[in-house]
């Protein structure tokens, strides 16, 4: 692996360079996997894998951490995950920029953000739960990002569109965000996008997790929580100090669906199909389309869930898993700014967290 190779050189030099950047890479899995395979073009070279963990095991030694399956390696060998062990080789690579990078879904390691941030280390993510989760959550991460360390996580909303920053830029330059409205997740937009009534709703929801769209249980696509999530990053980057218990969220999932097994959850997948079919109908009756979109208003009050939308609306123009973001301000007031694009994907999203890296620079 290039950086690891670069790093070998850099750490024999009495004083690192002033762009030296080491990361340890928690989480190995579709996203982390595809980061790992970012570390090894031309894009990576200037970063050194200093360690990397899976949630039990986790590598330091730089023989290791240079092969390139190094995320097979990790699921048969290696030593147990002690994160202090990750944290004092990151400070013993006496790089000048030290990144502890998050590619994992984990609430606990998300919880362990700000204590990162505040010992100094520059925090990169992709990881929702922390920005999208309990309002004193995201008041802490402020206050721990104040103290000088960065907060990368243009990865947490739309695979790294550049939709937190544009609405950050918005806010420094003293515009104001009055409603947001669009389509926050790839797997849903995939499904509502395919969904014309030709098929069950069972079916594509298969092909769907076949294709790796959704989650391994697709209920953590179909409960709506990860797009509530997203909305209130956003909400929260643009000024509104909602509540995670303030977003109305509607769940694509039946409440005797909802506590089953992942497995016997799959295995009644049509039960899903009869009151979608339904709905889908009752739309096309009216010439409309169904959607899940998120929407945020002005005075704040936040709604997730599937909604009917003419042919004409934006949100029935999508393709595949494109995520579409449409803000209205005081400036974008007649025509609001819209951002469209691929919004699901480890590749996508891993660049969004090699980005991030890259800016610290």
């Amino acid at each position: 692996m290039s950086a690891v190779l670069e790093s070998e050189a850099s750490s024999s030099s009495p004083v690192a360079a002033s762009n030296d950047i080491a990361i340890v890479l928690l989480g190995t899995g579709v996203v982390g996997g595809a980061f790992l395979k970012l570390l090894c073009t031309p894009a990576g070279a200037r970063l050194r894998l200093v360690g990397a963990a899976n949630s039990r095991r986790q590598q330091v030694e730089p023989e290791q951490l240079a092969a390139r399956d190094l995320r097979e390696r990790l699921k048969q060998q290696g030593a147990a995950r002690d994160d202090k062990i990750l944290l004092a080789t990151l400070d013993a690579s006496r790089a000048s920029i030290k990144v502890v990078i998050d590619a994992t879904a984990s609430a606990d390691l998300a919880t362990r953000h700000t204590e990162w941030l505040a010992c100094g280390y520059h925090v990169v993510t992709a990881n929702k739960s922390l920005a999208g989760g309990q309002l004193s959550g995201w008041r802490a991460l402020q206050a721990a990002r104040a103290g000088g360390a960065r907060y990368g996580d243009a990865a947490t909303v739309g695979a790294g569109l550049p939709v937190i920053s544009t609405l950050r830029r918005l806010r420094d330059c003293g515009d104001s965000l009055l409603t947001l409205e669009g389509v926050f997740s790839g797997s849903l937009s995939y499904l509502f996008n395919q969904y014309d009534g030709t098929r069950p709703f069972s079916a594509l929801l298969r092909d769907a997790r076949k294709l790796g769209y959704t989650e391994p249980d697709p209920r953590a696509d179909l409960s709506g929580e990860d797009v509530a999530r997203k909305l209130l990053i956003l909400a929260r980057n643009a000024g509104f100090a909602l509540g995670s218990d303030e977003v109305v969220v509607e769940s694509l999932v039946p409440e005797h669906l909802r506590d089953l097994s992942a497995d016997v959850f799959l295995d009644r997948l049509e039960e899903l199909d009869a009151p979608l079919a339904a709905r889908h109908d009752e739309a096309r009756s009216r010439g409309h389309v169904l959607r899940f979109l998120a929407r945020l208003n002005q005075r704040g009050r936040a709604r997730v869930g599937l909604v009917e939308v003419p042919v004409t609306h934006p949100a029935a123009r999508l393709y595949g898993t494109d995520n579409q973001f449409a803000l209205t301000t005081t400036r974008y007031n007649t025509q609001p700014l819209v951002i469209q694009g691929p919004g699901a994907g480890p590749e996508v999203t891993a660049q969004a967290l090699l980005g991030d890296v890259l800016a610290l620079g």
